[in-house]
């Protein structure tokens, strides 16, 4: 097995795997394991992605998945393309916020520069037009503080998933 990791400074990081196994063996690996009493995440496989998530009295609003695509490779070789994310609620909320902020930042920068050139009143549009980026960076810091606070659920996902994938 070969595993390859992206920098830690993305809020959904990535890693690669390489394994020396047919690609249906690993999928069947992790449907055994759904089906075992003592596995408590909730796994969910379409079409060779597989999606683990926390356990519900474990959840909370920073809770991390771990969302598997097995490829084929050649018939005994396969890769593992993983990616930690929030879940799918909360990472089209954050993104939401972050083009609602472009749009704003864009628009409010017209409104300063329009009436600036007609020689108006642009103060509160360029003061809107300032905060904005300061926002998105507060939001990044949200982010990063969500990422940190889920690590530990992070962490016990990977184990749960190199545990399977070794079985």
């Amino acid at each position: 097995m070969v595993e390859e990791k992206n920098s830690d400074i993305h809020l959904r990081p990535r890693f690669k795997m390489s394994f020396e196994e047919n690609h249906q063996k690993l999928i069947a690996k992790f449907q055994r394991n759904v089906k075992n009493a003592t596995c408590k995440y909730y796994v969910k496989d379409i079409d060779g992605h597989i999606v683990i998530d926390i356990p519900a009295e474990e959840n909370h609003f920073w809770s991390p998945q771990l969302h598997l695509e097995i490829e084929k490779i050649e018939e005994n070789k396969s890769i593992v393309k993983g990616l930690f994310g929030p879940k799918p609620q909360v990472w089209t909320f954050f993104m939401f916020i972050h083009f609602a902020m472009a749009f704003a930042f864009i628009g409010f920068s017209i409104v300063a520069y329009v009436k600036w050139s007609l020689k108006s009143e642009y103060q509160t549009a360029l003061a809107v037009t300032l905060s904005l980026p300061i926002l998105w960076v507060i939001m990044y810091i949200l982010g990063s503080i969500g990422k940190r606070r889920g690590h530990k659920q992070m962490d016990e996902l990977y184990g749960f998933m190199m545990e399977t994938l070794k079985s």
